[in-house]
């Protein structure tokens, strides 16, 4: 069913706020809205830490910070409350005649609804009663559909179809220019991704050590570390690479996972630029489910341990089984697969 529009929308919103992954997993969104709606102003709202990802971003117009920690304190502190009911209005004032929340949760519903835009778009089965700040609903899959064809279903339902599914990114040639200058000697190269933002999906930093020498010995592949200043403690105990962790923002970061011969990375938001960019990936899964969020299209990337209580959704565990018992023979004998 094709949600009707009183005309093309000359302002659209896409609430998506966090994490890195999710907002790779939207891209393809925001480009057949692009493609749908040629002259239309796209605004974003995300988080500071995400919004590298999207700065100069061709296809859009505007990116709307929205300081969610600073606003998380708003039901205890009073300068945090003002400023989130002063953020909604600004919304408001902005004056958008389409919404579309992809977060689904109680704080972008609210915020869906606080735009007061006339047609405020979600999923069906939005968390946390989001739903009921949206226009129109749309049915999708189960919850085990990937998120980027539930996302899909909602720009088809708006007339935008289901394809082409592409990854644009902001990154652009003085992105490039500055990679190569850090990696300008390094020869062939694998990136390994270390860092997760749940210490339950990292698998163990003595086995990513371990595949530093094989990498090189096998396949002539040197090792460079990247990611975020966080994992530069992480990258420290990883000896002969290149590390890399903390030298790049995320367009930065875009360019240098362009650049390398192979990925293996944990559940992580790298791991999802990596994959939309079609790299050869390894990917490490454990308490989360891989059909759900994991590469999109690309099941044979995944390496996992077939144990009764993964996927868990965990953030806590006191064994950590699922990563453990997964092997540096096991990962390099997915390396060899993809040579």
């Amino acid at each position: 069913m094709i949600i009707p529009l009183p005309s093309p929308p000359r302002k659209i919103l896409i609430i998506k706020p966090s994490a890195i992954g999710d907002v790779v997993h939207t891209l393809p969104i925001l480009n057949l809205l692009r493609l749908q709606f040629p002259s239309a102003h796209i605004s974003w709202l995300l988080t500071p830490v995400c919004a590298g990802l999207l700065d100069a971003h061709p296809q859009l117009n505007e990116i709307i910070l929205f300081e969610r920690k600073r606003f998380g304190e708003s039901w205890h502190n009073p300068a945090a409350a003002k400023g989130l009911f002063a953020f909604a209005k600004n919304l408001r004032d902005r004056q958008f005649d389409l919404v579309i929340d992809l977060q689904g949760l109680l704080r972008s519903g609210w915020l869906a609804w606080q735009t007061r835009a006339a047609v405020r778009v979600g999923l069906a089965n939005a968390r946390e009663f989001a739903w009921l700040a949206y226009t129109h609903r749309v049915r999708t899959g189960t919850m085990h559909q990937h998120a980027i064809e539930r996302y899909l279903s909602v720009v088809e339902a708006l007339g935008c179809g289901r394809a082409p599914v592409q990854f644009p990114f902001a990154t652009d040639a003085h992105d490039r220019a500055y990679v190569d200058t850090l990696v300008k000697n390094a020869g062939p190269f694998a990136v390994l991704l270390p860092g997760t933002n749940w210490l339950t999906k990292r698998w163990p930093i003595e086995y990513f050590a371990q595949l530093v020498e094989p990498l090189r010995a096998r396949w002539n592949l040197n090792t460079v570390i990247a990611g975020g200043s966080d994992v530069i403690p992480l990258a420290e105990q990883i000896p002969r690479a290149i590390n890399l962790c903390g030298k790049t923002n995320l367009r930065q970061l875009t360019a240098l996972l362009e650049r390398a011969d192979l990925v293996i990375a944990n559940d992580s938001g790298p791991m999802h630029i990596a994959n939309a960019l079609g790299k050869k990936l390894i990917t490490l899964f454990g308490p989360t489910s891989a059909v759900r969020t994991g590469p999109y299209q690309r099941p044979d990337t995944v390496v996992r341990m077939d144990i009764p209580c993964s996927p868990c959704y965990s953030r806590k565990c006191n064994h950590q089984s699922c990563m453990r018992w997964l092997t540096p023979e096991k990962v390099l004998g997915s390396v060899g697969e993809t040579r």
